[in-house]
């Protein structure tokens, strides 16, 4: 069973300044550059504890700005223990059967509350995506140094009562006015409500006690928390405290704000690079199409997306590239026979076992190391890496469908790393769970 608890949320005061100048995007897609953009414009920004780069220790230095922001009162304890509902207003340009959305104003909305972590072979809290152990070790220091929680993990769930008994957090927010609100710097309007009522918060409980969580964003976060919990029962820290739960962001996963953008894949620096010798070993696999027109990319993948092919792009430059549509799925069949059919029919799946790994010798640790592999959701920046020369070749994708990322995690499975980009992304600095 899910355990979710409310939770008295760490927040910036007045006195830390405006709303808008002290959050930011996740710390992992912010530039140094824009870090210290970040700073100049409030040095209170949550970027100074989310991302700390001050000082010869930064993680301690973390931790100390944080003791003395709660002393000067720059962040404060909400006064009773709430769920937090967080809605999400935005636009979204792109073909609307892949994103989900057509360009008109759109919302996601979801709850924040404390979930009890668990590890995932208890099937409760469940993953879709391998990690990283570098982002992993950052995390870590970050929280033996400061003991807080500074972003949600971002979760979804599937309730499957029926119309009558889904929960409708609209109906239990729809007469309150949110406890704080903004406007981000690309326009994203951020709105934060809080649940008090006891009775409510014990029917929100009970009404999502059955339900799995899966992780949609903060996987490396997620085990970062188990492994600091771990570490703090072998300091002696007993069962039950705070270390014990992590502040999670929960959407249904047919909320229709909900939306999944691709990852591209770019390969640079490889010894022996030959397109055309590529995609004469991709032949018996692949129809394939060349010398496409650029401007047609979007309308292809689409309509491979519609059909349920598994299609993607390979671009080497110039103003064409070249579709390929895997001919026949059996023969991901002989090539992840252990995988289950969820995770070995997956794009992504199709486009590292048997072009990257198979045909182009890039193996899994390469992969995972990002040595010849690099990811980015831009088209844009697939096209420029490539034609610069940074890049010697783009593989464009379609998105992963979220049942997809559903099935793969109850399979117990992960798909490769960068598989999905949801969007948006949830601020940092509206709410922050401190464990002690």
């Amino acid at each position: 069973m899910a355990e979710i608890c409310p939770f008295r949320a760490l927040r910036f005061t007045p006195v830390a300044g405006e709303i808008e100048e002290l959050t930011c995007p996740p710390y992992d897609i912010i530039s140094e550059e824009q870090r210290l953009e970040y700073l100049s414009q409030n040095p209170h920004n949550i970027i100074r504890l989310e991302l700390p780069r001050d000082g010869q220790e930064p993680y301690s230095q973390a931790g100390e700005t944080l003791r003395r922001w709660l002393n000067e009162g720059i962040l404060q304890q909400d006064d009773a223990p709430a769920l937090y509902i967080y809605e999400i207003r935005f636009s979204v340009d792109g073909r609307s059967d892949i994103s989900g959305a057509d360009g008109e104003k759109r919302s996601i909305m979801g709850m924040i509350g404390l979930v009890k972590l668990e590890e995932f072979e208890k099937g409760i809290v469940l993953p879709h995506e391998e990690t990283l152990s570098k982002a992993k070790t950052d995390r870590f220091n970050l929280m033996k140094a400061t003991n807080c929680n500074f972003s949600s993990i971002y979760s979804l769930y599937m309730d499957d009562g029926g119309e009558e008994e889904t929960l409708d957090i609209l109906a239990l927010i729809s007469h309150d006015q949110p406890i704080s609100e903004m406007t981000d710097e690309s326009g994203l309007e951020h709105r934060l409500w809080a649940i008090t009522d006891t009775g409510i918060i014990a029917q929100i409980q009970n009404h999502l006690a059955d339900t799995k969580l899966y992780i949609a964003d903060g996987h490396h976060r997620y085990e970062t928390a188990l492994n600091y919990r771990n570490y703090l029962r072998g300091q002696g820290v007993p069962e039950g405290t705070a270390a014990d739960y992590i502040m999670m962001m929960m959407v249904e996963m047919n909320h229709p704000g909900l939306v999944v953008f691709p990852t591209h894949r770019l390969v640079r620096g490889l010894d022996s690079f030959d397109a055309k010798a590529l995609l004469d070993a991709c032949e018996p696999y692949f129809d394939i199409v060349k010398e496409v027109d650029l401007s047609s990319v979007d309308e292809a993948l689409e309509n491979a997306y519609i059909s349920g092919s598994h299609a993607f792009g390979f671009y080497t430059g110039g103003n064409r590239f070249t579709l390929m549509t895997l001919r026949d799925v059996s023969v991901m069949d002989r090539l992840l026979p252990s995988l289950s059919p969820a995770s070995r029919t997956l794009d992504v799946t199709v486009l590292h076992t048997l072009v990257l790994e198979r045909l182009m010798g890039i193996d899994k640790e390469n992969m995972a190391n990002q040595r010849n592999l690099t990811y980015t959701r831009s088209l844009e920046e697939v096209l420029h890496s490539v034609d610069s020369g940074e890049a010697q070749c783009g593989f464009i994708l379609n998105p992963t469908r979220v049942p997809e990322i559903r099935d793969v995690a109850l399979a117990g499975e992960k798909m490769p790393q960068k598989s999905t980009y949801f969007y948006p992304k949830l601020i940092t600095g509206l709410v922050m769970n401190k464990l002690d």
